[in-house]
């Protein structure tokens, strides 16, 4: 028994021998290789036939390794590509606006711009330095009260009825509690925040378009359908029809500018620094700011 013990422990250690086990044998690609020959056929392999076994498998794997990187790129775009789609898609391109007369524009344009820095703005600071900017914000919104009928008939010309109440209201709480519009207690009620309707948003509304751009002098950007809608203003504002003297009317409109200009000089000098050609730009925003106030 135990030379039978014997004699097998000799033919077991004899059999190692002649097939040693490499080192890192049961690493990846060893498992690779074992695992593809147990699935194929044993069949006698030419020399190097291992190493071109192993050398499949490696680019197998990276092939995966690949396609799964791209895959994941392509679902990581598709989410951003959704996410600025699903941001933007709302947004439309701006509506310009004709602009047939450009020549005649650009020289009104000029001739407003020179009004302005030669003679508005100067008197607007002097008036500043002057008139408090509490005082001249008073103004301003008695200014606005006083146009109550303008907004509110335009209101119910275009359907508005809720935000005609809203203008009653305000109108209401600042000429009583606001001593006739110099201050505005109606701020503090959301729903009665200043607003602006005018004849050329109800034009607007009944679906009449811009017709073409004008640059008015003295009165600054507007189209052949506001420009309408200004002299259809003329009829509901009070500061028109209240004096039969047109040349105290046209006092009063000159100081309320001047009033105005004090307490936004900056503003069109930003514009004007900003732009690259500001006569586009004033033209560019005022029919954006049109087509928002229309909209609302």
């Amino acid at each position: 028994m135990k030379t039978l013990l014997s004699i097998s422990a000799v033919l077991f250690v004899f059999t190692l021998c002649l097939n040693p086990v490499p080192a890192g044998a049961f690493n990846e690609e060893a498992s690779l290789y074992l695992a593809q020959a147990e699935t194929e056929p044993a069949e006698p392999r030419p020399k190097g036939a291992r190493d071109d076994i192993l050398l499949d498998a490696k680019e197998k794997r990276e092939a995966q390794e690949a396609e799964a990187e791209d895959e994941y790129d392509d679902e990581y775009d598709d989410e951003y590509d959704d996410e600025y789609e699903d941001e933007y898609a709302d947004e439309e391109e701006p509506v310009l606006i004709p602009d047939p007369w450009i020549e005649m524009n650009r020289g009104l344009y000029a001739f407003n711009d020179r009004l302005y820095f030669w003679l508005l703005k100067p008197v607007a600071r002097g008036y500043g330095f002057i008139i408090p900017e509490e005082l001249r914000q008073a103004i301003r919104n008695a200014f606005y009260n006083i146009r109550f009928p303008v907004r509110f008939i335009n209101c119910l010309l275009q359907g508005k009825v809720r935000k005609s109440g809203y203008e009653f209201g305000q109108f209401f709480i600042n000429t009583t509690a606001g001593c006739l519009g110099l201050l505005n207690p109606a701020a503090n009620y959301p729903e009665l925040q200043p607003s602006r309707e005018d004849m050329g948003q109800t034009f607007a509304v009944w679906g009449f378009g811009n017709g073409a751009y004008l640059m008015l002098p003295f009165l600054g950007p507007s189209s052949l359908r506001d420009g309408l809608g200004r002299i259809g203003d003329i009829f509901l504002d009070p500061i028109w029809w209240l004096f039969d003297d047109i040349a105290v009317t046209i006092a009063i409109r000159a100081g309320e500018t001047v009033n105005d200009a004090s307490l936004r000089i900056g503003e069109y000098e930003a514009l004007k620094e900003a732009a690259v050609d500001p006569y586009v730009a004033i033209r560019n925003a005022y029919i954006q700011n049109r087509n928002k106030l229309i909209a609302e």
